[in-house]
């Protein structure tokens, strides 16, 4: 198995109001015990031998499609078992968001600050939110210059926008509707920053049924003691497996006694488990990386080869009717994997007409862009032995755009092979800069990877 991203960890101390508890694990254990969640005896949480806080490493061998967790529906934390739900049920049409987490969030301020809450054994867990280092608590400056080019300082910029919007104009206007409940001077703008992350961190989205899928939205977050402290890999060992009455973690490989049972949290590129998670998987252990190329870094490309102002326009046709097409998108991103394009369609086609003459694409646009092609090409999934067969103008396009694409970062790639081949500077980084390092490392390695197929 791959080497093990470290997640931020539950720790053991004092709950969110101060009350010490000599052995956490103990009174979480004992509330799991009343509230349902059964645990196998082949299974066992603990600090020890976990890649990082809390973990579950087998007690004995394992099999494949054995269970070592099953958690009612009574014991999830959700808005609809929380001691708010009638008031939130109530109030839902004035909670709606974009996130979708606003009711989840309000009931974690309840719970985690009130000193009598039926889940603190479960919070005690935490014995603050500190160990979450998402970049959205990086300073600005370092986040900048430790992820620029990665996409994760515009996410970032997203959320805290998202955050001080939801707190300003939702929760703070039903807080001071509900002052026996709420204050807010302990119901914080930072911790609700801090459960933002804690829920990203933590939290399971209940998949859609397949009929619901394309009517619904995604279904609300919720907590899922026991589930949540198992440590995530792409080469995972084990997934959440949800029915009607239950969640049960299943096991899907072999394990040996004294092994870490690891969850996955989907397939998500380096990238996305910093930003949402606050880790990385070290190369070459995230299958699921990614790279990206802005769409708009095309369109550049293609402007910079432009001879006259007459290509110059030409291009800018070409980008509107894509535009039209929905091919891309001002905001949008081509998405590279190790082993192929995930945004095959779009690449294609952004590609095959940024590269038209002016004859070819007035005839293209005459047909509205949807003429019978055979061309098996235009047709295949842009593999990696697809990409290196690409027509040499779409090849040289793609080549310039990936160029300008690894300009944005603010290092090399050789720069940080040297540093990750030194194991003594290495060690000497930051936590921080560790993980930076593996993000921009993960992506400029895909990016040349497609340098040379496209050379």
């Amino acid at each position: 198995m791959a080497a093990a991203a470290k997640r931020p960890q539950a720790a053991a101390g004092s709950s969110a109001l101060g009350k010490r508890r000599a052995d956490p694990l103990s009174a979480f254990l004992a509330w799991c015990g009343r509230a349902g969640v059964e645990l196998s005896p082949k299974v066992r949480l603990s600090r020890r031998g976990a890649v990082a806080g809390y973990g579950m490493l087998a007690a004995a061998e394992l099999q494949p499609g054995e269970v070592v967790v099953t958690v009612p529906r009574g014991a999830l934390l959700s808005q609809h078992t929380c001691s708010l739900r009638e008031l939130l049920l109530e109030a839902q049409e004035s909670l709606q968001s974009q996130s979708g987490w606003v009711p989840l969030l309000l009931a974690l301020l309840h719970e985690y600050t009130a000193s009598d809450s039926y889940w603190q054994p479960y919070f005690s867990l935490w014995k603050d939110f500190s160990s979450l280092d998402h970049p959205m608590f990086w300073p600005e400056e370092e986040r900048k210059r430790l992820l620029q080019g990665t996409g994760i300082p515009e996410a970032v910029d997203k959320d805290l926008a998202n955050i001080h919007m939801e707190y300003s104009t939702i929760i703070l206007p039903f807080m001071e509707s509900h002052p026996n409940i709420f204050d807010p001077k302990l119901h914080t703008l930072e911790l609700y920053k801090q459960l933002v992350a804690f829920v990203m961190a933590y939290s399971f989205q209940e998949p859609l049924d397949e009929e619901d899928e394309d009517e619904k939205g995604p279904n609300p977050p919720m907590m899922v003691p026991v589930a949540d402290i198992l440590n995530h890999v792409a080469n995972h060992n084990a997934n959440l497996e949800y029915s009607p009455q239950c969640l049960r973690m299943v096991t899907t490989q072999p394990i040996s006694k004294g092994q870490e049972i690891f969850n996955t949290y989907g397939q998500m590129a380096n990238w996305q488990l910093l930003h949402m998670y606050g880790f990385a998987e070290p190369y070459p252990g995230n299958i699921n990386d990614t790279a990206d190329i802005q769409m708009v870094t095309v369109r550049r490309a293609a402007l910079q080869r432009a001879r006259s102002k007459a290509e110059q326009q030409l291009v800018s046709e070409q980008w509107d009717f894509l535009c039209q097409l929905e091919m891309v998108g001002e905001e949008g991103a081509f998405v590279l994997g190790w082993e192929e394009v995930l945004t095959e369609e779009e690449l294609s086609m952004t590609l095959k007409v940024l590269c038209m003459s002016e004859e070819e694409f007035k005839e293209y646009k005459e047909q509205d862009g949807w003429e019978d092609d055979s061309d098996e090409e235009e047709n295949s999934v842009l593999s990696n032995e697809a990409l290196s067969r690409l027509k040499p103008p779409c090849k040289k396009l793609l080549y310039d755009s990936v160029l300008l694409t690894l300009e944005s970062y603010g290092s090399d790639l050789k720069a940080e092979q040297d540093l990750l081949n030194n194991k003594e500077a290495y060690e000497k980084l930051s936590q921080r800069e560790q993980q930076a390092l593996h993000v921009r490392y993960g992506q400029k390695r895909i990016l040349h990877q497609l340098l040379e197929l496209v050379r």
